[in-house]
């Protein structure tokens, strides 16, 4: 049975890094990065939030199709909305395979800390980072850490991921949750 594995949590938790870094210690597997996928659809920049809307059913064509092949797919997404998680969950559920939904969290203030350090020069973080900005900056992923925190606890079969010791501690435990994989 092949697993969505949903590496959510808020913005600068570690995310993006930890699905580039499990897809290429495990050949086969799908790193479906919505945030990445937006750059194709065109005027992006100028609406990140549409595109997004744009992109999903997009995403979970992908994800289905890579399921069906019997790989994983690694979706590194922040998702607060428990409807928003419900339709990727549904995606592999519905065709007979795992849904993993592990929330990496950081002590407060990391995530947000780790997010304004991120080096420049990558088209998709400075738009992002115009978006957080624009709605509230490091407040802003603040308050998603917590958000996320409380719909996670209720979610089914959440696994909270300690992200605050760094990549390496991190990456160890999402492995550990996988069951070693």
């Amino acid at each position: 049975m092949a697993r969505l594995i949903h590496l959510n949590g808020a913005p600068g938790v570690g995310k993006s890094t930890i699905a580039e870094r499990y897809v290429a210690e495990h050949p086969g597997v799908l790193n479906c990065d919505v945030d990445r996928l937006r750059g194709l659809v065109g005027g992006w920049r100028e609406d990140f939030g549409g595109t997004g809307a744009i992109i999903r059913p997009v995403a979970q064509a992908m994800i289905r199709a890579h399921l069906a092949g019997g790989h994983d797919v690694v979706l590194p997404q922040l998702l607060a909305d428990e409807v928003e998680r419900a339709r990727f969950r549904a995606v592999a559920l519905e065709s007979g395979h795992a849904y993993v939904h592990l929330l990496l969290q950081a002590p407060p203030g990391a995530a947000r800390a780790r997010f304004y350090r991120r080096p420049p020069g990558d088209p998709l973080h400075a738009v992002v980072r115009a978006v957080v900005d624009g709605e509230g900056g490091g407040d802003t992923i603040d308050d998603l850490d917590v958000r996320l925190a409380g719909t996670a606890a209720s979610a089914r079969g959440a696994i909270r991921i300690d992200a605050g010791a760094g990549i390496e501690d991190t990456y160890a435990a999402v492995l550990g949750a996988l069951g070693g994989a």
